[in-house]
């Protein structure tokens, strides 16, 4: 090979190294270049699911940057800024804690119930709470079972006193009976002022039961109640007291009252008695 070819040979060797050179350090730094031009915003948000009415610690957050143009409103940067606060809704581990998630008057349940409305809660088992799966955000209606409530023996009552109500929480909780520690189920459900008076009843004089209810089906119906005779088929109707015959009232013959045809006659100062001549055509 000729030192022409060998030359020829090099340059290419060396062009092609300054080629691949520059590619390699444009791919390096253009990932760089990018990131740096992307302008961040500490966020607030949650380091576990948090349930509503969580009282906000610092356990419960962390800061994470989030991309300015994707900031969500009524976010926070400071952990300072909602530590205290309530949350009035589930909040999911990551997810940014917002000021309208967030609730200053205090915690617990009460920041959940609307206006006007009061929360009441009641004891359910198995049978009476739909097998534990009536859960926050269902809606039910409440029935009530009352022994002897129409004043007759071995006749129990049922009536539905609350449609489509909506359960605030359901939980179990540790009572004590006999010095031992019970597992109770409990659920609680808003209703206006007259539904809690309605409940309040329900509780202390009957068996109170769920009926767990489709989130779509939000139709009050007309309802009646529901007794053990009727359930078992031994109620009778009352049969209608036959109206009484009326009868027309007898006819008595009346006998015929003679007609007296005379008339009378004064003449001469006397007063006389004469038969009328028109009796005398009818003889």
């Amino acid at each position: 090979m000729d030192k022409k070819g060998i030359a020829f040979i090099l340059l290419a060797l060396v062009m092609g190294s300054l080629a691949a050179g520059g590619v390699y350090l444009y791919l390096k730094g253009a990932p760089v270049a990018e990131a740096q031009a992307v302008e961040t915003v500490p966020v607030i948000v949650a380091s576990k699911d948090l349930t509503f009415g969580t009282t906000l610690k610092d356990e419960h957050l962390r800061v994470v940057d989030f991309p300015k143009s994707a900031v969500p409103s009524g976010h926070f940067s400071s952990v300072d800024s909602v530590l205290s606060q309530t949350t009035k809704v589930f909040v999911v581990d990551g997810e940014p804690i917002l000021a309208s998630k967030l609730s200053s008057m205090g915690g617990g349940l009460s920041v959940r119930i609307p206006p006007e409305m009061r929360a009441m809660s009641l004891k359910v088992n198995e049978v009476t709470g739909v097998s534990g799966f009536v859960l926050p955000g269902d809606r039910v209606d409440v029935m009530v079972t009352i022994d002897n409530a129409d004043g007759s023996s071995n006749n129990a009552v049922t009536r539905t006193i609350l449609q489509d109500v909506e359960v605030l929480a359901s939980g179990v909780k540790t009572e004590t009976k006999n010095n031992q520690h019970v597992d109770v189920q409990t659920v609680t459900v808003i209703v206006d002022p007259d539904g809690a008076e309605k409940m309040a009843l329900a509780v202390d004089q009957g068996s109170v039961h769920l009926a767990l209810r489709n989130p779509v089906d939000r139709e009050v119906t007309e309802g009646g109640s529901m007794d053990t005779r009727t359930v078992l088929g031994l109620r009778t109707e009352r049969k209608a007291a036959p109206a009484p015959v009326r009868t027309a009232p007898a006819v008595t013959k009346k006998e015929p009252v003679p007609v007296d045809n005379s008339f009378t006659v004064i003449r001469d100062g006397k007063i006389m008695k004469q038969e009328s001549p028109v009796k005398d055509k009818q003889d």
